[in-house]
C-alpha cells in the first residue's frame, strides 16, 4: 500500500495507538484482587545475611 498518503498512516496510527492505551487502561482498571491481610506477611530483614 504505497500509494496511501501520509497523512493516512499517522491517522491509522494514532488510532491503533489510542486503541492500544485504551485496552491496556481498561485491563488495568478491571483486576480485582484479593489483598493479602498484613497479618500473614512476617518478613524479617535481619534474616539477610550475604556473604561476599
Amino acid at each position: 500500500m504505497p500509494q496511501m498518503a501520509p497523512i493516512n498512516w499517522l491517522i491509522l496510527f494514532l488510532v491503533f495507538s489510542i486503541t492500544l492505551v485504551i485496552f491496556n487502561i481498561l485491563n488495568y482498571f478491571c483486576f480485582f484482587y484479593t489483598p493479602l491481610k498484613t497479618s500473614h506477611l512476617n518478613i524479617k530483614f535481619n534474616k539477610l545475611n550475604w556473604k561476599w
